[in-house]
């Protein structure tokens, strides 16, 4: 696990995801129900490709980071604390050891859990109330794998409402299906990767300028650059 320190929503936090599978899109590659490889890998692949060749988010974040959005979620982070008498760490993206693969939690939580926190307008509020799961199997467990957790706590909160608090187990079995399918789907991107190049197109961020920008902006914790090559073991 590589912590990467950048504020979520920032520039450096969307190039820091830039072309990567994450983990709130494993339900794109990893059918959360069926647990079967997802029809909507491809159209995955192809937008993640997009980004490494065009060196810019095919996604408009703008919405999700609203000013509201960003108050109630502080909101939500206190809540939480005073609830479990926890303290939570922000971080802003974290990166699977071999850089490939990320997600964006909210909040780690002590050695072993993390922290999900989800402010829904008040018809999603009610229908999480009314027992509806507040967020996507193939993300909490996607979280607990990248950052290598025991637990995460889903917390459904909008401040006219009763919170939701949910803890989520880790699942091994769940995590060993989601890790087979996005190791899938990584080859899946890489075959279309070397297509891409031999139709002359840059195909990898790595040989950008945007290399440089992520290693300007961003400082990885506990590990090595993602580019370095894996240890021989």
């Amino acid at each position: 696990m590589k912590i990467v320190d950048v504020e979520q929503g920032s520039h450096e936090w969307l190039i820091a995801r830039l072309g990567k599978p994450t983990a709130s899109r494993f339900d794109q590659i990893l059918t959360p129900g069926t647990r079967k490889y997802s029809k909507s890998a491809k159209t995955l692949r192809n937008r993640l490709l997009a980004e490494e060749i065009l060196g810019y988010p095919m996604e408009d974040v703008s919405n999700e980071w609203t000013h509201r959005g960003t108050e109630m979620e502080s909101e939500a982070v206190s809540f939480y604390e005073l609830q479990r008498d926890v303290e939570v760490r922000r971080v802003g993206f974290v990166l699977r050891d071999d850089g490939l693969v990320g997600a964006s939690p909210d909040g780690l939580v002590g050695a072993d859990g993390g922290l999900e926190i989800k402010c829904f307008s008040a018809p999603r509020h009610i229908e999480c109330l009314l027992g509806d799961d507040p967020a996507s199997m193939t993300q909490v467990q996607g979280c607990i794998w990248i950052c290598e957790r025991e637990w995460w706590d889903v917390l459904a909160y909008n401040p006219a409402f009763p919170p939701v608090l949910v803890r989520v187990n880790r699942d091994d079995k769940y995590i060993s299906d989601l890790a087979a399918a996005v190791g899938k789907f990584l080859v899946d991107m890489d075959n279309a990767r070397r297509k891409m190049q031999g139709l002359g197109t840059v195909g990898r961020v790595e040989d950008r300028d945007l290399k440089k920008q992520l290693r300007e902006s961003i400082a990885f914790f506990g590990g090595s650059d993602p580019d370095d090559p894996p240890e021989a073991t």
